[in-house]
């Protein structure tokens, strides 16, 4: 049997609608079930899903403490690592390829292909793996059983944060990025990332899994970072062959994307998306009302939950249950992140009133 998750991604969701959380707010567990998290990681989070089977979390299997972030409110960054206080922990670098490339002419002469066993070694990639070859990448799904189906309307899926656009804004930063995307010399490294990723691809598409949650931060809050016609040359023309070797193994695509996706959700919809999670800067009721059948994630807005006024919150969650009535794929999100330093209270009040009026 399906389950409502499932269900919500194929645009039938429940009457009651779904919770997709991108959540990091350890401190408001405690402060929510009365439990320290750090103390009593297992204890609180069992209290949690009694509280919030809504949006229900991972219990670990024992008690052990968790040990308390470094960083807090007094200190959120680490400046040496260039990162920030991620939930308990902190962020991976910020510090993209800046480190390692310093000029256009460090960049026409990287060959990400010939590099593509050593990713491992750059962890400002995020996923920094052996892509030398599909074998290679499939080692890092040892514990799958490969060329086997999922289990019918089960949510088994895999993700891929650098799906194209990452790909050379990690390598190179944005400024070396942005100034040499426009070069035609540019096209050799865009072709050989497509190469790359159509080797991840090829794997995923031999997983047990029913959806591949595809990553890419084609637009920034106030919209599309590229051209048009830069995005249909190295990156719609990627995302059609790439989810075609998807969609030949019935598997689907969810798209992410940070930012106001409003100039470029049509493209990604018409490429076979399943639907989109993205930020509370776009249009989600227009999506809704153009696309009833697909899922979108992400109208929810931390800015609001950081104010923690009662009456925004509550206009929030009515607003978001107004999109789910138009759209079976709706889910409750709040699109932006719920980071470490939400109050507790916030995140009650949002809860609770979308246990009160998130319903279709």
């Amino acid at each position: 049997m399906a389950s409502d998750f499932y269900n919500t991604l194929h645009g039938q969701g429940p009457r009651r609608m779904v919770h997709w959380e991108h959540w990091s707010d350890p401190d408001a567990e405690s402060w929510i079930t009365g439990i320290d998290y750090y103390d009593h990681p297992r204890l609180c989070r069992l209290k949690w899903n009694e509280l919030y089977p809504c949006l229900p979390f991972g219990v670990p299997a024992e008690d052990t403490p968790v040990p308390r972030p470094t960083l807090d409110r007094e200190k959120s960054a680490n400046h040496e690592s260039h990162a920030v206080r991620w939930g308990a922990d902190q962020t991976g670098t910020f510090l993209h390829g800046e480190a390692f490339f310093k000029t256009p002419e460090d960049v026409w002469r990287f060959s990400p292909l010939e590099h593509a066993a050593k990713f491992p070694e750059w962890g400002h990639v995020v996923m920094n793996w052996d892509y030398s070859s599909e074998e290679a990448i499939a080692q890092r799904f040892t514990g799958w059983k490969l060329d086997t189906d999922a289990p019918e309307g089960s949510d088994a899926s895999a993700w891929f944060y650098n799906t194209m656009f990452m790909w050379p804004m990690l390598t190179f930063g944005w400024e070396l990025f942005l100034e040499c995307c426009l070069d035609d010399r540019f096209e050799r490294i865009m072709d050989e990332f497509l190469e790359i990723n159509r080797r991840v691809f090829r794997v995923f598409a031999r997983l047990p899994i029913h959806y591949v949650l595809c990553h890419d931060d084609i637009v920034m809050s106030r919209g599309p970072v590229c051209s048009p016609p830069w995005m249909k040359k190295y990156i719609y023309a990627a995302y059609e062959e790439l989810w075609g070797i998807l969609a030949a193994k019935g598997k689907k695509v969810l798209f992410m994307a940070d930012g106001n996706m409003d100039e470029c959700a049509d493209d990604v919809l018409a490429l076979g998306a399943l639907g989109i999670v993205t930020e509370p800067y776009t249009d989600f009721k227009r999506l809704a009302k153009q696309y009833p059948d697909k899922c979108f994630a992400g109208e929810g807005d931390n800015r609001i939950l950081f104010r923690n006024n009662d009456a925004e919150i509550k206009a929030m969650v009515k607003s978001m249950a107004e999109t789910g009535k138009m759209c079976g794929g709706a889910f409750m999100c709040i699109g932006n992140h719920i980071p470490w330093d939400i109050p507790g209270e916030a995140i009650k009040r949002y809860l609770d009133y979308s246990n009160q009026f998130a319903w279709r």
